[in-house]
Order: C-alpha cells, then structure tokens, then sequence
C-alpha cells in the first residue's frame, strides 16, 4: 500500500546533492551550446548538460556517446536508474519539439485528437470495460460527439482487449496533424462509429466551475484545473469571484486529471485558496544540485489575489494523474497548515521538476529541481495518499454532485469524515497503479505531460 512519503530532507544530503537552475558553471550560466547541430555535437551537448544541471548528475550512468546511434538513445542511457535507496529511477525526464513545448506553454494549444481514456484503471484486466474519462472540449473529438462516459469497444480496428493487453494507448497520440482516429463507442447500450482527424487546438485549462451545497447547506465552490497554463488565470479568477461573493465555506480543486504545468499557475491556484493563510509565507523552494545551488535555488511565497476567499479547509480531488505542480499545490497548502481533504486515489508522486533546455530544434525536461514546502517537505515519491479512498466513475460528468469524488467532499463537508462505504474498487486501482510505477507511465491521455516547470 501506497504511503504519503513528506517528511523532512535530510539537511547534509539536501546540501551535497540538491540546487536550482538551467546550464552550467557555478555562477549559473548555461551549459555552452553545441558547436553545431550534427549528432555527434548534440550529443558532446548533452553529456555536458546533464554533468552540470541534472539534479541526480552524481548517481547517473556516464555511457560513452559514442556508442549511440542517435541523440535520444544517448538521452535514455544518461537517466538515473534508480541505484539509490533515497530516489526512485527518473521516469519523467523527456524530450520534444521545441516547437510542441512552445505551443504548449505559449499558445496554450495542443495537437491530438482530444480523447483521454481510463487505461490507467484497467491495466492487467482486459475483460474490464474501458470509458472515454476525459475530452477536450475545443478538440476534434468533442465536435465528434465524443463524451465522458463513453464505452470504447475497438481503436483503429483493435479491439479494447488487445489494447489493454498489451498496454498501448499510442494509438491516442497523433504524431501530424491530419491523421485519422476511428473508434467504436457504446452509449446507453447503443453503438456507432466515430472517426476523428488530429487537429492543433486550444485548451481549456479551467473545463468546468460552480458553487454547490452539501445536504447540509454548506457552500462549496468546485472547480476543475486540468492544465497549470497562463491562459487559466482569466477563468480561474472568475470562478473565485463568484466564489467570494456568493460565501463559500470550503473550496473543491478537482486536480484528478493535472499532471502539472508552471509553478506560478499552481501557486496562483493554491493562493485563490489560502486566502489570509498564505499571506507573506512560503508556498515552495525549488532545491537544484549542489553545482547550481547558489546561484540558482528559488522560493516562491503564496500571492494575495483580489479574489482569494478565507476558508477553513480545501477538498482536492485527485488521482495517479494528479502530479508534478498539481503535487505541489497540495504540499503548499499543507506547508502553512491549511486543512487538505485528498479525496480519490494515490497522486503520481513527482516532488521534482524541470528546467527546460533547447538546442537545435529540440526541448529537453529532464529532472533539474526538487520542490519542498514551507515546512521543508518533499520527496514524496510514493505520491500522497488519499484521506478518503474513493473510485470513479467514469459515467457521471465532472461537477455532477453525485460524481463520487465530489459527492464525497459534499458528504465530508457535512459530517467531518469519509463516508463508511468507500468502493472497494479504489483499493484496486491503487495496487494496479504500482504496476505503472514498475512499467512506466501508461499514456491513455493522448498526450499527457508531468511537469513543474519555474515560470
């Protein structure tokens, strides 16, 4: 069983091993770019990148480059392993287009087909249905009709049993624009074919918003925040608003489906809701290695927005796709002692981050930082455990009251505890989803990103 693994960094290893920053000497400058963009030049880049800026430089391989055919095979030879008993093997460290990462994090746009679907719960049982959990709705898929909810029975003519069985959802994630997706798709017993062609869309980082009330007349404001972007800062300040003005007892982050962004964003979440808690005080430290320590550690201190309500506890809802900046918001919030109520499965346990570096064309995020809250907790690598264990269901739209995670903040908010009956099949997923920290990161999302990234 997973255990929420905070705890205090021990404070001779913390200053041998951690620092923050992007390049290379001691004074923080960057790592010297390549002399060209021949392979072999981006390749001597690399070895010297990773020397200066990776957080586990001390603990990783130093293969000879030479041996590699190509760049990203010299990459994936270069990660942490996981030799250490204090760290677990790098399984976020990437690399992408220079111009996807700018589309990103820029544009706040994506290209894909816009369909997510619950892989994750369904590892290792093939017999099990699999559901569409998430659509983008600017995507392609959303114009097809595709919805939350829906039963998918076969993916570019496979069936879900064969994609299951073997673990491969790539299918999900489109390398061009233009590409086609064809599904077959249950919906109240009724099938129909849908065929859908890749597209570059916009995002909608803040999908849905809205104040409710428990049985009991609390007010609650619930919102979703699926990717930390700049573009959510107009309707994350909306729903605040209202949430200030209409009174709201607590606040519901739904961050099941956040795998991480841009530190301010998640320090801008996290401030919306501390409210006079956070004021002046430390929301993280980003603690790179001990060659970019001094001229590149960093800390963050909650913001006081307009708009910040003062309540006493916060729900967030989350799951093994809550990770990375999303993490931090919870292990902000708790730094100061705000009340978090985590309610779902096991988070994906990313205390680390990025830095990103380009050269010719490509960006690389490998793990340059560690991230630690007010109270100098970190490291939790096994992610946080949940206060109330709760499974989902993937046929009730988000913000529906009787989806069960939001359902149980409701209930939470009127009885102070979890409710007796928590599905037995929240315990499943939270042992099948050690099975993705032994094989890597299961991609059901057509293109997930973990990142933590300091801007």
């Amino acid at each position: 069983m997973k255990r929420t693994a905070s705890k205090l960094l021990p404070a001779v290893f913390a200053a041998a091993l951690v620092a923050c920053g992007g390049g290379g000497g001691g004074d923080g400058s960057p790592t010297p770019p390549a002399s060209s963009c021949a392979v072999t030049d981006q390749k001597a880049w690399l070895g010297n990148y990773m020397d200066d800026w990776y957080f586990w430089y001390r603990l990783s391989p130093r293969p000879q480059a030479s041996v590699y055919a190509t760049v990203g095979e010299y990459f994936d030879a270069l990660l942490y392993t996981g030799s250490s008993a204090a760290f677990p093997r790098d399984r976020w460290s990437r690399f992408e287009s220079t111009e996807t990462y700018n589309r990103f994090y820029g544009d706040g746009q994506t290209l894909g087909y816009g369909v997510s679907v619950a892989g994750l719960e369904v590892m290792g049982l093939p017999f099990e249905p699999l559901y569409v959990r998430y659509v983008e709705a600017r995507s392609p898929a959303a114009a097809a009709g595709v919805q939350r909810g829906d039963e998918v029975l076969s993916i570019n003519g496979r069936s879900t049993f064969d994609v299951i069985s073997a673990n491969d959802f790539s299918a999900l994630t489109p390398s061009a624009a233009g590409q086609t997706l064809s599904l077959i798709l249950r919906r109240n017993g009724v099938s129909r074919n849908v065929s859908v062609s890749s597209a570059i869309f916009a995002l909608t980082p803040v999908p849905a918003d809205g104040v409710l009330t428990s049985p009991g007349g609390r007010k609650l404001g619930y919102v979703v925040v699926k990717d930390m972007i700049s573009q959510a800062g107009a309707p994350l300040e909306t729903a605040f608003a209202r949430f200030r003005a209409e009174g709201v007892s607590a606040v519901v982050l739904d961050l099941r489906y956040n795998g991480g962004g841009l530190v301010s964003v998640g320090n801008t979440v996290a401030s919306y809701a501390a409210g006079n808690a956070g004021s002046g005080r430390a929301y993280a430290s980003l603690l790179y290695n001990d060659k970019r320590a001094g001229a590149n550690n960093t800390s963050y201190n909650f913001t006081a927005p307009a708009s910040a309500v003062n309540v006493g506890r916060v729900y967030v809802l989350m799951g093994e796709r809550t990770c990375s900046a999303s993490e931090q918001v919870i292990n902000g919030l708790r730094g100061i002692g705000v009340d978090v109520v985590a309610i779902g499965d096991t988070s994906c346990g990313k205390p680390v981050g990025f830095l990103p570096s380009s050269q010719c064309g490509t960006t690389y995020s490998v793990v340059n930082f560690e991230s630690v809250n007010a109270r100098n907790e970190g490291r939790y690598f096994d992610g946080f455990a949940p206060t109330c264990a709760v499974a989902e269901d993937f046929r009730r739209v988000l913000g529906d009251r009787n989806e069960p995670l939001l359902n149980e903040a409701l209930a939470f908010a009127d009885t102070g505890a979890c409710s007796r009956q928590a599905p037995a099949s929240a315990g499943t997923a939270r042992a099948l989803s050690e099975q993705r920290r032994s094989r890597g990161f299961v991609d059901d999302s057509g293109g997930g990103r973990t990142d933590m990234i300091p801007r």
